[in-house]
Order: structure tokens, then C-alpha cells, then sequence
């Protein structure tokens, strides 16, 4: 299916201005928020997705140019022809993408055949854990600590992750002599080779226990919950991860793994955040965007006094400095942009529109 053009989607021409652009996506993510009554999930992320673009100028350079192919988008055409890696993985549609050929890849065949020791089979650090943690939109913006409760491999209380049973020490490997590696023998294409390969028994130490711990049977790990206190900073943002190091998976006679924590934040009914910005709407009414008037505006700090001069229009965009989102890495924060809507009354009394009557025929004659 064909993706609608950036530009028509926020509703801005092909020469709009950096503020043009920012300001058309502010009022799509407010009017298409899903949390919202009316809201369409579908035009939100569309919206976010066409604002992503425009806003960088090189992007922006590229999607003028070559539309969404230039930009990575998927319109059934597949990466750049000539190239299948669409030019630094960007075929891929910017994720980073890494190989990994396993063991009997390439480098085990080169290695094998002209005398490279092999790769060491003794895994050096135990498995990373991943794990995403759901957080309200106020958590996000002040910050909280969580509990995370997690069950993994963690080192053994009885041995501490040496696989010796306490009182005993290691030994010299019988197999390897305490060399780490053997030779064998194998027969090849090439005729009779000798490979050096890493020792199965000691796993590449030279050394094993003199008894197997009794509790771990020599793994060095038990399986156990665990709970970890994280300290999430104010100012964090969906889609952001925390890296622990050390925190993840133990393994025997290696460093722990580490632990990766996604962040998810929960959609507000109310607010919408871009960058340290807080975005709402203030509905007011006829009479008081003409005459000017003064209304509580809810933000993430409470209620807020907002002054609305006389002759506002639809659409103009208020300013509530420092009532947005804090700096991860300072105490200052964002301001809150308050979009004012004017409702105009769909049902009028004969009193009323005898009142407004009068109101245009005497604007049109202080006009002449």
C-alpha cells in the first residue's frame, strides 16, 4: 500500500518553514491522539512518522528528492537496486543490523585449515536480560523508583561461582595437561590436518576442580529470583533504555551478564509530550476568546492560571514556562504549550441571535 505524502499529511506546503512544520505536527498529535475522544491511532503515528522526516533537513533533502524511498520507506520496491544493502544497512529502514555467522562460519573453516587456534568455546560473561518496564506519563516526567523482579541464573551461594566445592581447590587438567587447547587429527580435502582446538573438559582454563561443587554441580550458577531497585530520572522518554552493567545472567568463572531495561510510557489523556515539551488543548468560549478572560489550565504540576487576552483566535498557541518536561541531565525544564480552541455555539436563541445581529450591523457601520 502507497504512503500518503509528508507534506499533505500535516496539512503544510512543500516550502513551509522549520516552526511551519512543528507547529502543523503539534496541532495533528492533540487533535489524533487515541486516548482522546475522536482520537485515530492510525493518523497520530502517521503524523509522528511524516514529522520525523520533515523536521531533519537532510531527511527532509532526501524525501523531496526521491520521496519515501529516500527516506526508507517501504512502498513494495525493497532496497536501492544495484546494492542489497540499500547503502549502509539503509535498505534495512535505518535499524541497526548485525551478522553473526555462528560457530562453523567462516572464520572456524579458515581457522581450522591454517592453524588458528579455534575460538575459545568457554563462554567470558554470562546472558544479558532485557526486560520493559511500563511507566505513567507523570512518572516519566518527575521520575520514580521501581522494583524489578526478575528470575535468572545467578552465582551460587554455596561455591560463588568458582564450581569448586569449598575446602577443595583446582586442578591441572588431565586432558590438555594444563595447556587449554588440543591437537587433532582430521581428515580434509587437502589431505591429513592437524587442528589445535580448545579443550572440552577444562573449557579452555587448563585447570579443573578437584570436586565439583555439590549444591551447582559445577555450573557456578543457581537459578533465583532477584529484585533490583532502579532509580528511573526524571525526564525519561518512551523508547529509552537503561543498560545495568553487571546485573544480567552469572556464569561459572565469568562476569555477569548485563541487564537492559525499555522504558514504555502510557499515552495521557490530557497531555502530549515532543522532546522536554508538554502539548495541550484549552477549549474557551466565544464571548470569552472576544472579550478576554482568565481559566485554570490542568498541567502535569496541577492547575495553572492562564490569562487569555481579548480578540483570541482558534489556534493560538500559549506559553506556561517551565511546566514541561526536565532535563535528564539538569534541574531545568520544558515549557507547556497551550493550544486555545474557540467553541462556536451550534445552537443560538432568538435573543441571542437578535444580540449578534445587532453586533455585525454595528461593526459594519463604525466600518463606514
Amino acid at each position: 500500500m502507497n504512503k500518503r505524502d509528508y507534506y499533505e499529511i500535516l496539512g503544510i506546503s512543500k516550502n513551509a518553514s522549520d516552526d511551519e512544520i512543528k507547529k502543523a505536527y503539534r496541532k495533528a498529535a492533540v487533535k489524533y491522539h487515541p486516548d482522546k475522544d475522536g482520537g485515530d491511532e492510525a493518523k497520530f503515528k502517521e503524523a509522528g512518522e511524516a514529522y520525523e522526516v520533515l523536521k531533519d533537513s537532510q531527511k527532509r533533502q532526501r524525501y523531496d528528492q526521491f520521496g519515501h524511498a529516500g527516506v526508507g520507506g517501504n512502498n513494495g520496491g525493497g532496497a536501492s537496486a544495484g546494492n542489497p544493502f540499500g547503502g549502509g544497512f539503509g535498505g534495512f529502514n535505518g535499524q541497526n543490523i548485525n551478522f553473526d555467522f555462528g560457530d562453523g562460519g567462516l572464520g572456524d573453516i579458515f581457522g581450522q585449515f591454517f592453524g588458528g587456534g579455534g575460538r575459545n568455546q568457554a563462554p567470558r560473561r554470562g546472558q544479558d536480560v532485557e526486560v520493559s518496564l511500563q511507566l505513567t506519563f507523570e512518572e516519566a516526567v518527575f521520575g520514580v523508583e521501581e522494583k524489578i523482579q526478575l528470575e535468572m541464573d545467578d552465582e551460587c551461594s554455596h561455591c560463588h561461582g568458582t564450581t569448586v566445592e569449598p575446602g577443595y581447590d583446582m586442578k591441572t587438567c588431565p586432558t590438555c595437561k594444563g595447556a587449554g587447547q588440543v591437537n587433532r587429527a582430521m581428515n580434509t580435502i587437502f589431505g591429513p590436518i592437524q587442528q589445535t582446538v580448545t579443550c572440552e573438559t577444562c573449557g579452555g582454563r587448563g585447570k579443573v576442580p578437584e570436586k565439583t561443587c555439590t549444591v551447582c554441580r559445577g555450573k557456578g550458577v543457581e537459578r533465583r529470583k532477584r529484585t533490583i531497585n532502579l532509580k528511573i530520572p526524571a525526564g525519561i522518554d518512551d523508547g529509552a533504555t537503561i543498560r545495568l552493567s553487571g546485573h544480567g545472567e552469572a556464569i561459572g568463572n565469568g562476569e555477569k551478564g548485563d541487564l537492559y531495561v525499555h522504558i514504555r510510557v502510557k499515552a495521557h489523556k490530557q497531555f502530549t509530550r515532543e522532546g522536554d515539551i508538554i502539548l495541550s488543548e484549552q477549549h474557551i468560549g466565544m464571548v470569552d476568546a472576544t472579550l478576554g478572560t482568565e481559566v485554570d489550565v490542568d498541567t502535569v504540576d496541577g492547575k495553572v492560571r492562564m490569562k487569555v487576552p481579548a480578540g483570541t483566535q482558534s489556534g493560538t498557541d500559549f506559553k506556561l514556562s517551565n511546566h514541561g518536561v526536565p532535563h535528564i541531565k539538569s534541574e531545568k525544564r520544558g515549557p507547556h504549550i497551550v493550544s486555545v480552541v474557540v467553541d462556536i455555539p451550534t445552537k443560538l436563541s432568538k435573543k441571542q441571535r437578535e444580540l449578534l445581529a445587532e453586533f455585525e450591523s454595528d461593526k459594519k457601520r463604525s466600518f463606514f
